[in-house]
């Protein structure tokens, strides 16, 4: 089987790839990827000389790029990680996040529509977020029957894509499949997002910004249980289907934070009050969800998975992770990084 990637350089994708190129050989897997800020080819160096893993650096909003891509490696399966994926860059900018994920995925659509068949035996499938939703109050799950509800450009934007992903199934028969996720954490994540965002700024004794008061809440998803429950439902989901998957883990972005001031102390042999005194809370966001919590019923009874790492379990392999590795910190701690972090947070403070 064929299988192309996009977004295969970014935190999920190189994952995914991680974990599936060498378990599977007779599969060819083809890296399609911008190769934006966030992506990062040391994250693939262990599959980057495997015979059955190709890079193609291309840009999804390319047409003709995209084109000759399908043209020359004929894909059984797609799965479309590729995304603008943080919130504050889109509410800063949000240009970029319309043309990649709506129109990125229309392109991709596209190619697969003239090349397949209504009976195809072949697979889009769709990744993408539970901020489609919107925001839960103090109760409740999101089902995959939630309202969409979405609150930023970003989430917005992930809720166009889904939208015309479930359209080109009922229109024209392409054989979809859509997941839904929770917040992801652990190894190579680009450090805009929380979690690796406090362990290297708690690591080099400087502030820890905390939106608001630190109370809204994520559902927690270790990031190698993400790319298992998609692999799964890949093999076992419905075509036509959306699946939600959370990681069963509720919790305040204030109570992240604290658990990993003090489990850097742990790994660095520092006094956890040095760590918890860096905390600092800066003017909220725009539009900021105050709960997300997924009901993963559907993949469970359906597919036959669950999460394997709690909290607990993942957030420390994560923060050993970024102490093990600090040559690839430093290659993503780029010039663009440091503007990002300057222009996001520079005036925020109070």
């Amino acid at each position: 089987m064929k299988v192309i990637v996009t977004g295969g350089a970014g935190f999920i994708g190189a994952n995914f790839l991680n974990q599936l190129v060498p378990a599977l050989p007779e599969h060819h897997f083809v890296n399609v990827d911008k190769l934006t800020y966030a992506a990062n080819l040391g994250s693939l160096q262990a599959i980057d000389s495997l015979p059955n893993y190709d890079l193609r650096r291309v840009d999804i909003t390319d047409r003709d790029a995209v084109d000759a891509v399908f043209e020359e490696f004929d894909p059984d399966l797609v799965v479309h990680f590729a995304a603008e994926s943080h919130v504050d860059r889109s509410i800063l900018g949000p240009r970029e996040f319309i043309r990649t994920n709506i129109e990125g995925t229309f392109n991709l659509l596209e190619a697969c529509r003239s090349r397949w068949s209504r009976d195809d035996s072949r697979l889009f499938h769709h990744v993408s977020t539970d901020e489609v939703y919107g925001s839960l109050g103090d109760t409740g799950l999101f089902e995959e029957t939630t309202a969409y509800d979405p609150s930023s450009p970003y989430s917005a934007s992930k809720a166009a894509s889904d939208h015309i992903v479930r359209a080109y199934h009922r229109t024209y028969g392409l054989p979809i499949k859509i997941t839904n996720c929770s917040n992801n954490y652990g190894p190579m994540q680009f450090p805009e997002k929380l979690i690796p965002l406090m362990i290297l700024n708690a690591l080099e004794r400087k502030a820890l910004p905390i939106y608001g008061q630190g109370l809204n809440v994520r559902d927690w998803l270790y990031v190698t249980d993400h790319c298992d429950a998609i692999w799964t439902v890949i093999q076992k989901g419905s075509v036509g289907r959306t699946y939600n998957i959370g990681g069963n883990n509720e919790m305040r972005n204030i109570d992240v934070v604290d658990t990993l001031c003090k489990i850097v102390a742990e790994e660095t042999g520092v006094d956890p009050g040095e760590l918890l005194g860096l905390k600092q809370f800066v003017t909220d966001r725009p539009g900021h969800d105050l709960r997300y919590a997924i009901d993963a019923t559907r993949i469970k009874e359906e597919c036959g998975w669950e999460p394997k790492e709690t909290f607990d379990t993942g957030i420390r392999k994560t923060v050993q992770w970024y102490l093990s590795n600090q040559d690839w910190v430093s290659d993503v701690r780029s010039g663009d990084y440091r503007k990002w972090m300057d222009l996001n947070y520079g005036d925020r403070t109070g």
